[in-house]
């Protein structure tokens, strides 16, 4: 009788991807982007990285460590260089025009991210020490620099909210005759709506700036 032949062992990629922690973030980017956070779930996260739900429990272990790895993909798109060759201030104005840039696009994780504690995402925690020594080296206070910190970011979120928001977002409708100075203004802004939102984060950051100098170096404003 002839041997039963043995189909040969298939080679190459597995069927299931190999997970890795960078894939793991970028799917959940993107559920949350096309369903909401609500729907990042980990059984749905598991399925739109085409695996089971206990190989994603091999790398994660909660929804939380789900959200750290969000964070610090995020914040490793952030450019701080800046202070490493110019004066804090000029740091800081690059520091924020990058910091609203990358969260533009994302404007749906900041109520997530904007509240989450950076522990356990080493790429938070070294942006977050590289500003503060920068700032701290130049000679503001440590309290100071935190406040520095935080002060940058709400301007951030706020602006990259407004870039990202309906032109028509001050149109009074049926409630012109309430304010038709103001809904005049608003219809010239919505004409041009990025280029308005823009001006008014550069205004605002400028005045910030300006204002954080004179506060920790009054003697060289």
């Amino acid at each position: 009788m002839a041997a039963e032949k043995t189909s040969p062992r298939r080679r190459g990629r597995p069927t299931s991807p190999v997970l890795s922690r960078s894939m793991i973030a970028g799917r959940a980017m993107e559920l949350v982007a096309e369903r909401g956070y609500d729907h990042l779930t980990m059984a749905g996260l598991a399925r739109k990285l085409g695996v089971s739900a206990s190989a994603l429990y091999n790398h994660v272990s909660s929804k939380h460590d789900v959200l750290v790895l969000i964070q610090d993909r995020l914040n490793e798109e952030i450019d701080y260089s800046a202070f490493d060759h110019q004066d804090w201030p000029q740091g800081l104005r690059h520091w924020a025009h990058s910091y609203r840039e990358c969260y533009i696009e994302h404007t749906e994780l900041i109520p997530l991210i904007a509240v989450l504690p950076i522990a356990d995402a080493p790429q938070s925690v070294k942006m977050y020490e590289h500003v503060f020594t920068a700032l701290h080296s130049a000679g503001v206070e440590q309290r100071d620099a935190v406040d520095i910190i935080v002060g940058i970011e709400a301007l951030v979120f706020g602006a990259a909210f407004d870039a990202s928001a309906p032109a028509d977002i001050f149109d009074p409708g049926g409630l012109l005759e309430m304010a038709p100075a103001f809904a005049e203004a608003a219809a010239l802004r919505a004409a041009d709506a990025r280029g308005s939102a823009d001006r008014a984060f550069e205004m605002a950051l400028d005045a910030l700036i300006d204002g954080l100098r004179r506060r920790v170096s009054p003697e060289r404003a």
